[in-house]
């Protein structure tokens, strides 16, 4: 079959990788795609919200699948778009209709979700400029630190974690009156703060049937030591190691189950990646967040674990019949460590030359955010390349993707070496 894969990150890398591999991909095409995912398929230059670009692509190439892996698209209605379409709506999307993107899309919502359908999370209030003055009052009573969070997306910056009341109180004003992260920030969701270990747990759905994929744990701060700014995500690990078969069997029990459940009561349709992201607070699993894609460095970890075919398993999300296919993971380690570019997360260097790929010696290389510059492969984006080994044990593995990463020079290169090293 022909398919076509939306994004041009790390992830898409990852998924460009292991769609390539299965003898029912005919034919592969990325959109837009970067530097690494052209020895995949075939690269075609668009934007992911351009859903007419992207309808004509579908026709002109005898897509047979389509599978989306950013959110922006999804929340944006790309899945309805294809349901509306005449002449795309037989055209299977792998990705949630608008109505489930919302999910991720809009963080009260996912809250008042986990709610009703009795999902242990942290307890929340959202507040609007209207209610600023209850949302002073609800600060006073809710403990330190306190997290807010914008309600919309917010390209993974809308979360602020407030030391004190008056920290918070000043945030909340500027998100709410000042639009610090615009539009997304109008609602912002008070929430209470949660100790303990955060993970990630990734389910693949069709609706009815779910398969869980391999828990992972992603490193978000810029510096070693868990220090420094807030990132898109610095390397991940997979499995986690205190994730232990107890603890993932409550998360099916106490947080998959009821979200699947929950979805099906509500009559709203899900044909996707479901992203659960969790904290392990003493032995029991809380939910922090719901996304409706998967995540960013953790596909890198997740994919490489698993040995079945991909495209047979979107093949059982479009037909509706998951359970009857096979979902094989690895016992092995796969450790991910993220190179990005000088000056990230804030301003950053570009159009800087990649060398030394080609010494990467076992660790397979995922793209980010990079593009051809005739022979050139050069920076673009703050997240330039995942470099993702996948070994026997987790030392290892931490070791190997470390090592391979120091081989691979760019001006300003950074990377974390420090990624998995609190799990040893």
């Amino acid at each position: 079959m022909n398919i076509l894969l939306l994004g041009s990150g790390g992830r898409e890398s990852a998924f460009a990788w292991k769609l390539s591999q299965s003898p029912k991909c005919e034919k592969l095409f990325i959109a837009p795609g970067n530097a690494g995912t052209g020895q995949y398929g075939t690269n075609i230059d668009t934007k992911v919200t351009d859903f007419e670009g992207i309808k004509q692509i579908v026709l002109n190439n005898n897509i047979d699948l389509v599978l989306v892996g950013p959110e922006e698209p999804l929340v944006k209605g790309i899945h309805d778009f294809f349901l509306a379409d005449e002449k795309l709506k037989s055209i299977p999307v792998i990705g949630p209709q608008r109505e489930g993107a919302q999910l991720e899309g809009s963080k009260d919502f996912s809250k008042q979700f986990m709610v009703r359908h009795n999902i242990p999370a942290a307890a929340s209030k959202t507040f609007t400029r209207e209610t600023m003055q209850e949302g002073f009052e609800y600060l006073a009573t809710i403990g330190l630190p306190i997290v807010l969070k914008a309600d919309g997306l917010a390209a993974g910056k809308g979360v602020l974690i407030c030391l004190t009341v008056v920290e918070a109180q000043q945030e909340l004003i500027e998100m709410l009156t000042e639009a610090k992260f615009g539009e997304a920030s109008s609602k912002v969701v008070v929430e209470q703060f949660l100790q303990g270990i955060e993970l990630s747990v990734f389910v693949l759905t069709d609706g009815n049937n779910y398969k869980m994929l391999p828990s992972a744990k992603d490193y978000k701060r810029i510096g070693e030591g868990d220090t420094g700014l807030n990132t898109g995500g610095m390397g991940s690990v997979s499995p986690v190691p205190f994730a232990d078969k107890e603890f993932l069997q409550k998360v099916e029990q106490r947080i998959v189950i009821p979200t699947i459940n929950g979805l099906k009561q509500e009559n709203i349709p899900y044909k996707g990646f479901i992203f659960i992201g969790l904290m392990n607070c003493g032995g029991d699993p809380y939910m922090i967040e719901y996304n409706c894609r998967m995540g960013d460095p953790e596909t890198e970890s997740v994919l490489m674990r698993i040995e079945s075919d991909l495209v047979d398993l979107l093949q059982g999300v479009a037909d509706g019949n998951l359970n009857e296919k096979e979902l094989v993971i690895s016992d092995k380690i796969a450790t991910t460590v993220v190179m990005v570019a000088g000056g990230y997360p804030g301003e950053y260097l570009k159009h800087k030359t990649i060398t030394g790929i080609e010494n990467v010696r076992d660790s397979q290389v995922f793209h980010a955010g990079t593009y051809l510059d005739g022979e050139n492969i050069k920076t673009s984006g703050g997240r330039v390349l995942a470099i993702t080994s996948l070994q026997n044990d987790l030392f290892t593995a931490l070791q190997q993707a470390t090592a391979d990463a120091s081989r691979i020079y760019y001006d300003g290169m950074y990377f974390r070496k420090d990624i998995g090293f609190d799990l040893l």
